[in-house]
């Protein structure tokens, strides 16, 4: 039996190191193609350090608006089925399978100078295309699912006879969501804003068509990369490899929160 497993394991990992390979390949030579002697140079141009904070700032709102709006709405799809539930569950799939590039277009139909709400926003002088703003709106729009998916997971794992317990005891509503319900679901709800943040910290294509690609104002670090490989490459290598060294960080944070949560 046992010599039969490690047959199956061992033709099993034969048959994947193609793949594999193809996987990694690209990853190995980013990284070999990576100028260390122009690390220095390339931190020092305002324009990098300015897409670094505008990322770091815009995902940090990103983010917290999701966890903000995205929660309650987490806790609803949690919840007992009700009707209307699997179409607000395939609503909230939509924007991660969707391209980009219809996010963007999408975005710009409903808040553009002629949008939908973007008509009366400008007679209250608000216009939100190819401003910082609209680089937030982008990044929830496409990375909010991610975290709504992974809370509303944890959330309905909940044994809600805690909850009932906790009302009987006196608690408000306000108190078991605080320190009945986050607590048993924490592991979930920070792996999804985790998550979240990194999908947002990668978001291009939604981003460029909808808030532009303007140097200290919308110019994320996925846009300096798209620039810097018309104009410079090694800032597209640089960036390319933070980019790359951060996702696997997070991925690692995620899986292992995840581990701790099955254990």
């Amino acid at each position: 039996m046992g010599n039969n497993r490690f047959r199956r394991s061992f033709w099993l990992m034969l048959s994947s190191l193609p793949l594999l390979g193809f996987l990694l390949i690209p990853l190995i030579a980013l990284a070999l193609r990576v100028p260390v002697e122009a690390l220095a140079s390339t931190f020092a141009k305002p324009a990098v350090r300015e897409a670094l904070s505008l990322s770091i700032l815009t995902t940090s709102s990103s983010m917290l608006i999701t966890l903000v709006f995205g929660t309650p709405m987490a806790i609803l799809l949690a919840r007992p089925r009700f009707r209307g539930q699997a179409l607000l569950d395939t609503l909230i799939d939509l924007p991660m399978i969707l391209p980009p590039s219809v996010a963007g277009i999408a975005l710009l139909m409903a808040f553009g100078r002629r949008g939908l709400l973007g008509q009366y926003l400008r007679l209250i002088a608000i216009e939100l295309p190819f401003t910082t703003a609209a680089v937030v709106l982008a990044q929830v729009f496409v990375a909010s699912p991610f975290y709504i998916k992974a809370a509303a997971a944890a959330f309905a794992t909940i044994d809600h006879d805690l909850e009932d317990a906790a009302a009987l005891d006196g608690a408000n509503s306000r108190q078991i969501f605080w320190f009945i319900s986050i607590p048993l679901a924490w592991t979930g709800v920070v792996s999804g804003a985790v998550m979240t943040w990194a999908r947002a910290l990668g978001e291009f294509g939604a981003t460029i068509i909808f808030a532009g690609n303007f140097v200290g104002r919308t110019q994320t670090m996925p846009l300096a990369i798209y620039q810097g490989f018309e104009q410079d490459l090694n800032v597209a290598l640089i960036l390319a490899m933070l980019l790359l060294v951060i996702s696997f960080v997070i991925l690692g944070l995620v899986k292992g929160l995840l581990a701790q949560r099955l254990r």
